[in-house]
């Protein structure tokens, strides 16, 4: 029997390897199921997109969880619109100029047609609604069916129209309308024409993205095919016209004041030509209407449909190829589960190229970085090893965003800027080889901007509070801030992740010869000790957790506040320290995670709060009383910290403790939004078995969830292989009993980034216990130390 399973994993991975289907049938494309994370608050676009593309062609709900556009909670469809973002956690996204299709108007009269989103919004028929990458298909109970694909800047409609229409006194006569709105209804001024002669309309408008500043103007061109023109107009409140061809919506009194007067354009058709078929090609734009057509016409045949999907499912094919998986005979909710999390980690951010409004320097532009507070954890390190190319163009982006606008991005979407923690990014590609036209002098010159110069709006970009980050090294709770605005919140947060960006900057610093200016970050990047109340205790329902000392609230004259440790978990206000004026001393995530955040210096972090084993049994009650919510990314690195104890056995417990439970192929399969695929990333990193600590040289390792799992490198041609040996499919092996590298004996519990960039194999022998490996001192990641100075501990080569 074992040697049927060998047999049947050997002719998997050499089929996956050459893109043709597995032993079940199967190509890693299969697998992938962009359903996943489209309920429950994971706002997954669905829809059909290209990698990192700018279309995004999905279905758009009326009510419910629209973030995405679609979300699989059976809330009606009032439209079709064409460039979305996935996963995110405020306010619904893009959506811009939804279209919709209706068999026929009632009596042959247009304004028996609906208009309004509330009226037009039609149930989606049960088990008809189908998603693949590059694809999407629904059919309403109106019995349209309505298929969609992409290519970077258009998408391409197919409606199927039923040869009787479900609405009474009507006939087949084919009513599709264009709304100028988007999804979260922030329209403030707009733009139509109609060619009734070709049926083409064109149009613009002015939005407001869900997270930034400032507005957006977005053009769109729409084209017909497969039917004759019967007739056109636009329309207005509930009214259609058909003298009228041309609107225009002034806005209100200020720009950013919505117009809420629904409006928008619409051709009827005679009966279609064959198939009761008719395609909507939508080209967009950020230019004009000029370019949104000559986009739409150099990128779409309009009557080549398949060929258009076909080349969407070969553009995502070739993104898998560079990971071989080898699954062992897993369950198939496991690589269904993997597969989907790659897929999603390319979905963003857009690339803009070409497509933004403000300058044009040749280099890169991508957009919706949604956010690099979310992303620069998981995302961004999973592109750096499966797609350094894309990453190479996205680090080249965020710095010509710099020299153009002052200040790096974090939450920059729609051309609309915030945040600060690309410096991460910048760093970690550095130190991975990350490289091609990159100006390294202007990307440290843009880090340290960050670090020592406050902008005016630090709830935008940059950082706050940078006077007293300098004088007092914390930022205080109701912090006076003379040098720029922000929310005077989570002073506690601010304070750890400041901590961690100088120490980024240390390590470029040190890279390029900066060498007084490493002395000084790394010196910044122990700050987090100015805000550890070594007395605070944490009191759950009445009983003593056992474990003193936390990250505390202090003023500016340094005295101590006070927030629980449990605050803003799911144990007590789980949404109390959401970014809002309200907001407490921490983000998204209680004071008892927030402890644990020092990814530079977790041998300090130990001895802080009180050696190993008591730093094991605080790890062990944030995983096991319910404190720690996954479903924010600041709470992944939490998962491997047990290595910098010597116990990498107990962080692939931890990852099985959450994979498959709260990461599976379910429609709920993520615990909270995927913020661009930062969900995915994290699982599909788990899975693999190398766990980034972002902005280090450093993975984690543990055993893959599959047998084996190959990756090739697409800079050096290099592939990169973990191999399981004595791996079990049902999981009671998964503890590294001993290691080897190219065949050498091999006992550090990580290893760097020139595994993927020179390729090898390294091979973990396991078992049903842990064991001594990567246990000692000399085994363990590097970190600063108590003294302040990098340890030897994991040092490698003298680099550390």
């Amino acid at each position: 029997m074992k040697a049927i399973l060998a047999l049947w994993s050997c002719l998997a991975v050499i089929a996956s390897a050459q893109g043709q289907p597995d032993a079940r049938g199967k190509t890693p494309y299969d697998y992938v199921n962009p359903l996943i994370g489209t309920i429950n608050g994971g706002h997954v676009f669905p829809g059909a997109t290209l990698p990192f593309g700018m279309a995004k062609a999905g279905a758009d709900t009326y009510g419910g969880e629209n973030q995405g556009g679609f979300a699989s909670d059976m809330s009606p469809i009032y439209g079709f619109s064409h460039m979305h973002d996935s996963g995110t956690g405020g306010s619904a996204s893009l959506g811009n100029f939804p279209i919709f299709a209706q068999a026929g108007c009632p009596n042959n009269d247009v304004n028996a047609c609906k208009y309004i989103q509330g009226q037009r919004a039609t149930p989606r028929q049960q088990g008809r609604v189908r998603a693949r990458p590059g694809y999407f298909d629904i059919t309403l109970t109106s019995n349209i069916r309505t298929e969609m694909t992409v290519t970077n800047h258009t998408a391409l409609y197919r409606f199927t129209f039923p040869d009787t229409p479900a609405t009474a006194n009507t006939t087949l006569s084919p009513h599709i309308l264009v709304e100028l709105s988007d999804l979260p209804h922030t329209r403030s001024e707009a733009n139509i024409t109609v060619y009734p002669d070709s049926g083409r309309i064109t149009g613009g408008g002015r939005f407001s993205p869900s997270f930034g500043s400032g507005t957006y103007q977005s053009y769109f061109c729409l084209d017909f095919d497969g039917a004759n023109v019967k007739d056109a107009g636009i329309w207005s409140n509930s009214r259609a016209s058909k003298q009228a061809q041309s609107l225009k919506i002034k806005p209100g009194d200020e720009r950013q004041t919505p117009s809420d007067t629904p409006a928008g354009g619409w051709v009827q058709f005679e009966k279609p030509n064959a198939g009761n078929q008719v395609l909507a090609r939508v080209g967009m734009s950020f230019i004009n209407e000029a370019q949104a057509c000559s986009n739409a016409e150099r990128e779409i045949v309009m009557s080549d449909f398949d060929g258009i999907v076909a080349a969407a499912e070969a553009a995502w094919k070739k993104k898998f190829s560079v990971v071989t998986v080898k699954d062992g005979g897993v369950s198939e909710v496991l690589l269904n589960a993997f597969w989907s999390g790659v897929y999603r980690a390319m979905i963003s951010p857009q690339d803009y190229t070409g497509e933004n409004p403000f300058w044009d320097d040749g280099n890169p532009y991508y957009d919706s970085f949604y956010c690099i507070w979310d992303s620069f954890r998981s995302i961004h390190p999973l592109l750096t090893i499966l797609d350094p190319h894309s990453q190479t163009l996205m680090v080249r982006s965020l710095l010509s965003i710099y020299k153009h606008t002052g200040y790096l991005p974090d939450c920059r979407m729609n051309h609309c800027k915030g945040g600060s923690n690309a410096d991460i990014v910048i760093v970690d590609a550095y130190l991975k080889n990350i490289t091609t036209g990159i100006d390294w002098a202007v990307a440290y010159e843009a880090i340290v901007k960050d670090a020592e110069i406050e902008p005016p709006d630090w709830n935008l970009e940059g950082r706050g509070g940078l006077a007293s980050w300098k004088s007092l090294g914390y930022i205080p709770t109701e912090n006076l801030d003379t040098d720029g605005t922000g929310l005077e919140t989570r002073s506690i947060s601010r304070t750890v992740e400041y901590a961690y960006n100088d120490f980024a900057i240390s390590i470029l610093a040190s890279a390029l010869g900066y060498f007084s200016d490493a002395a000084k970050y790394l010196g910044r990047s122990g700050n987090w000790k100015n805000m550890f109340n070594p007395t605070q205790r944490s009191i759950v329902k009445g009983q003593d957790t056992g474990f003193q000392g936390f990250l505390q609230p202090r003023y500016l004259n340094g005295t101590w506040g006070y927030q629980d440790p449990i605050f803003c978990s799911p144990l007590l206000n789980f949404t109390g320290c959401y970014l809002n004026p309200a907001g407490r001393e921490t983000y998204e995530g209680p004071i008892w995670m927030y402890t644990f955040y020092v990814p530079g210096d977790q041998a300090s972090l130990i001895d802080t709060l009180g050696g190993t084993d008591t730093f094991i049994k605080r790890l062990d009650w944030l995983h096991d009383s319910g404190v720690l919510y996954l479903g924010n990314e600041q709470s992944f690195l939490n998962v491997f910290l047990y290595h910098y104890a010597g116990r990498p056995g107990r962080s692939a417990e931890r990852a099985h403790q959450y994979i498959p439970s709260l990461f599976n192929d379910t429609i709920s399969g993520i615990p909270g939004n995927d913020d661009s695929g930062a969900m995915g990333s994290f699982e599909a990193l788990v899975m693999m078995g190398l766990y980034p600590n972002a902005g280090q040289d450093v993975y984690f390792i543990i055993p893959p969830f599959f047998e084996e799992v190959s990756i090739l490198n697409q800079q050096t041609g290099k592939t990169a292989t973990v191999r399981n040996v004595n791996f079990d499919a049902t999981y009671g092996n998964i503890f590294i009993q001993s290691a080897t590298l190219d065949g050498v004996p091999y006992t550090r519990n990580w290893i760097t980034h020139s595994f993927f960039l020179e390729g090898g194999v390294l091979e973990l022998t396991l078992g049903p216990e842990e064991s001594e490996w990567g246990t000692g001192p000399e085994d363990v990641p590097p970190s600063l130390g108590p003294f302040g100075n990098l340890t030897t501990r994991g040092d490698v080569d003298g680099r550390w």
